[in-house]
């Protein structure tokens, strides 16, 4: 499926997620390299919520660079094929040592969100285009975080991550994934 046919499919939730996805449309349909993190102003990423598979427990990283607690996930390869579920696979497993699927509740993204990535030394202040999702750790004991990319992984209950959750986005998206992985 194409980038703009995901994106087309997917509900909003909420105005931001629904402002959110006008934006990704748009650079969808404009960007010359959606994937490459070189595309300015904005690329394309990936992202997982990680749950065990009774649903009881959400993986929240602690993000090196950004110093807050999120969902691991991160920019495409080009093994990814232009496929983001590949991305956020791929990032979830990176991110957490666990070997992860998608979960069966869902046929797409779970959410999308647009946030601003704040310059720095090699990059100028820019966008990532989120494209989230639901995945199911199927081994959780192995949870091990990246030094590369977290100060550390943990398996927290659903009101633990709401209350490091610091923004309304993520709300929202544990919220979506507290509501479907516990059915």
């Amino acid at each position: 499926m194409s980038l703009l046919d995901l994106l087309t499919a997917h509900h909003p939730t909420d105005a931001k997620e629904e402002a959110d996805l006008r934006t990704m449309r748009g650079f969808a349909s404009s960007l010359s390299e959606p994937f490459s993190r070189s595309q300015w102003p904005a690329h394309f990423t990936g992202s997982a919520v990680v749950v065990t598979p009774d649903g009881e427990k959400v993986c929240l990283v602690l993000h090196a660079k950004l110093q807050r607690w999120l969902q691991p996930g991160g920019h495409a390869d080009v093994a990814d094929g232009g496929e983001m579920e590949a991305t956020a696979l791929r990032e979830a497993r990176e991110e957490t040592g666990c070997e992860v699927v998608l979960h069966a509740s869902l046929r797409g993204p779970l959410d999308v969100d647009v946030h601003v990535i704040p310059a720095r030394k090699t990059e100028p202040e820019h966008q990532h285009l989120d494209v989230r999702y639901l995945v199911v750790a199927k081994d959780p004991g192995a949870l091990a975080h990246d030094p590369n990319e977290s100060h550390g992984a943990q398996w927290l209950t659903w009101e633990e991550a709401m209350a490091r959750a610091d923004e309304a986005p993520l709300v929202r998206m544990l919220e979506k994934a507290r509501r479907l992985s516990q059915r």
